[in-house]
């Protein structure tokens, strides 16, 4: 579907890039938030981004899907915009992995409606990359490959992220939820 309308608005109907603007304006979103962590500037630089995306449009190759070279769009804008600010972002670095084995009492001890508030809060406090990689993963389902293509990093870098992201949600959800235990009490 995409092909047809980066055709259509390569051919001059231009305003057929709404199809774009609608359909990856989410992703968009997250991405940029998880990066800049500020939901103004996280909508200042989707819209940056989809304007450098239209404007580039003619130099999208379709060696990858549409939605993976729009998030590298907004993951470069993000950085750039963060950088302006002089917010610091973490570089990906490389640690050894140790396995990691989930621990799904968390998530059956939270009622539903509460596990979106304590992910959020969890996703809001984690490092910039960590909290890509996640979204990324889990949100958009995109693959570990997809992933790299976006970000530029190395697949070892994006599962180090991933691995991280996941242990540190996890000690944050553990330490909310013993929280609520203690104030019922």
């Amino acid at each position: 579907m995409d092909d047809l309308y980066i055709r259509k608005v390569l051919d001059g109907q231009t305003e057929e890039f709404r199809y774009f603007i609608k359909q990856y304006k989410d992703l968009a979103f997250s991405v940029a938030f998880s990066l800049v962590k500020n939901e103004f500037t996280a909508a200042e630089v989707v819209q940056e981004s989809f304007v450098k995306a239209f404007e580039n449009l003619k130099s999208f190759k379709g060696q990858s899907k549409f939605s993976t070279w729009l998030c590298r769009i907004v993951i470069n804008e993000s950085i750039k915009t963060a950088r302006k600010e002089k917010r610091t972002m973490s570089e990906p670095g490389f640690v050894s992995v140790k396995d990691f084995q989930e621990n799904p009492v968390i998530f059956d001890e939270l009622k539903k409606t509460e596990q979106k508030y304590y992910i959020n809060e969890c996703l809001n406090r984690l490092p910039a990359n960590e909290c890509l990689v996640l979204r990324l993963f889990y949100l958009a389902e995109n693959s570990i490959k997809e992933i790299c293509e976006m970000t530029g990093w190395s697949e070892s870098n994006v599962k180090v992220h991933l691995h991280r992201g996941r242990k540190n949600t996890q000690e944050m959800l553990e330490k909310m939820l013993n929280t609520e235990v203690k104030s019922l009490y």
